[in-house]
């Protein structure tokens, strides 16, 4: 798309105004391990929002940063949330589309086949 890709299309990342309207508006708070950048509004609302760094997809905002955007907790995640335990997992971002994605034993791309039907099936027909 080349270098103006950014001022027209916003699921590429926060376009130009989107940017600039962060920037004048709201005050950053953060920023998490993906480098997504959090804002707050800087009038002392409740107003809360994220630019994301790459496409935009909501998955990739870590837990922690996602009760912080909704309001469920008040204070920034690192000094509200307890600390990262040792049996718990890191984020995953959706995989739905690639070749990581969930896929049943009865499916094409795994090259299963779905089980025969067991015959205890019988159709309905009017009376």
């Amino acid at each position: 798309m080349g270098l103006f890709a950014n001022a027209f299309t916003w699921w590429n990342g926060a376009s130009w105004g989107t940017s600039l309207f962060s920037r004048r508006h709201g005050r950053e708070v953060g920023r998490d391990p993906a480098g997504n950048v959090y804002f707050e509004d800087r009038k002392g609302g409740d107003r809360r929002w994220v630019i994301y760094s790459g496409a935009n997809d909501s998955s990739r905002v870590p837990p922690e940063w996602n009760a912080w955007l909704r309001g469920t907790v008040r204070e920034l995640p690192d000094k509200a949330m307890p600390p990262r335990r040792a049996f718990q997992k890191a984020p995953e971002p959706n995989l739905t589309g690639t070749d990581r994605a969930y896929r049943p034993s009865g499916a094409i791309e795994r090259g299963g086949v779905r089980a025969g039907a067991t015959g205890d099936y019988s159709a309905w027909t009017p009376e």
